[in-house]
């Protein structure tokens, strides 16, 4: 919940327990480039906010705005729409967007109040679509054709690469007493939702000792991001391996949670955009990690308690099917995201699917009875709650521990 502002030597947004992202609308009083801070009129008060170093600046439509901080558009008086993430310990602005709604205080939607949304959009979820099933052309199953389960290739690939998984050092050779590093890759939602996987996992007895969960998903990072190979992302990753002792050569596991901020269009153009953001980050996780194997993707949570433009639904749901493209595509060979340096050069990890999260709302799950309610969400309708956290962290657990690929590195005996 957003607090009341508090005067210190630059009056910041403060966040009660949890820190959580949120979209805010402000009007502008001034932007100071050089500083990085910015001076807005948001719910009811003058508030002095930190700006992160790779701010996005967009249009109305969420269009990139050229000129970054110095775009004559961003003048005083300005309204505009502000997506605030934690940076270190201190909130943020990771995007400004021209436009919106400034509210008033105890209004409706304020910042730090409930927004209204939807307890249900009417989609299945698609695990439970069938062959026949149609969304906008795409039939249902995590796989296609109406499958869940791994296709016999797919099955024999993660077979054959998971027996490559072992303890290494800090140099990547093999050691009884090395490491095996699973991160996690993705924004602030991911980064909710892994923090709370990593205390279950540590503290769960079946765990290998020999895995060690490192969450390098951040706030406001999200594909586009990440598909920069110089993005302050990547600074923030590695420094948070070397907290835990990890090193690059040890990672050989990661958890990618799919996802852009502000999407806009149809699936045809916000899915294809968000799929050529995620193909350069399997490149760049390559590059990053010389022994990473395998790729775990996700999509988003329920988004119809969303009532901002962040992501919520169709958005939220749509990005499963730019999950299964990119398997899709590497089943059939696609060389941009060869794994198999048998086959040429490595250019991806092996790509498989993750838990799947999404549920209609408060809608059970006909396989496990997963609903979303709305206080699974903070505020904003987007970001998880303590509950909501919960939910995916105990997805994540029991994926890692029962998924038969998976089992086999991260299960204590299975090691």
């Amino acid at each position: 919940m957003l607090c009341r502002l508090v005067g210190v030597a630059t009056v910041v947004l403060a966040f009660a327990g949890q820190s959580l992202g949120f979209e805010v609308g402000a009007v502008i009083r001034k932007i100071d480039a050089d500083k990085r801070v910015a001076v807005v009129f948001a719910n009811g008060q003058e508030r002095t906010v930190k700006i992160a170093a790779a701010v996005k600046i967009q249009d109305e439509n969420g269009k990139d705005l050229s000129g970054g901080l110095a775009a004559e558009q961003l003048k005083e008086g300005a309204t505009v729409t502000l997506n605030v993430e934690r940076d270190g310990n201190t909130p943020a602005i990771v995007s400004i967007r021209l436009g919106g709604k400034v509210n008033a205080p105890n209004r409706p939607n304020a910042p730090g109040q409930a927004s209204v949304g939807k307890s249900s959009v009417g989609f299945k979820p698609l695990t439970e679509m069938t062959v026949e099933d149609r969304y906008k052309d795409e039939d249902g199953g995590l796989y296609g054709g109406g499958r869940n389960e791994l296709p016999e290739s797919l099955s024999a690939a993660a077979e054959k690469v998971t027996a490559k998984i072992q303890p290494l050092d800090a140099e990547g050779n093999p050691a009884a007493d090395g490491k095996i590093a699973l991160v996690s890759i993705s924004m602030s939602n991911a980064t909710q939702e892994f923090s709370r996987f990593k205390q279950l996992a540590d503290a769960d007895e079946q765990k290998s000792p020999l895995v060690s969960v490192v969450d390098c998903a951040q706030g406001g990072q999200t594909m586009a991001r990440w598909a920069d190979p110089q993005a302050a992302c990547w600074t923030e990753a590695d420094r948070r391996l070397k907290a835990h002792g990890v090193s690059h050569d040890q990672v050989q596991v990661a958890w990618v949670k799919l996802a852009n901020a502000g999407p806009s269009g149809d699936l045809d153009e916000h899915g294809k955009q968000l799929e050529r953001d995620t193909r350069i980050v399997l490149a760049n996780l390559t590059e990053h990690f010389p022994n990473l194997r395998i790729a775990y993707l996700g999509s988003r949570i329920y988004g119809g308690w969303a009532d901002g433009r962040l992501n919520p639904e169709p958005y939220a749901y749509e990005g499963a099917f730019v999950v299964r493209w990119l398997i899709q595509s590497q089943i059939k060979a696609d060389a941009d995201l060869n794994y198999d340096a048998d086959l040429g050069e490595v250019k991806s990890p092996l790509l498989l699917w993750g838990p799947y999260f999404w549920a209609d709302g408060v809608t059970p799950r006909k396989s496990d009875g997963l609903i979303w309610e709305r206080s699974d969400l903070v505020g904003d309708g987007t970001h998880p709650s303590n509950t909501g956290r919960q939910k995916v962290a105990e997805q994540l657990l029991n994926f890692f521990k029962t998924d038969a690929p998976a089992r086999t590195w991260f299960v204590r005996d299975s090691n």
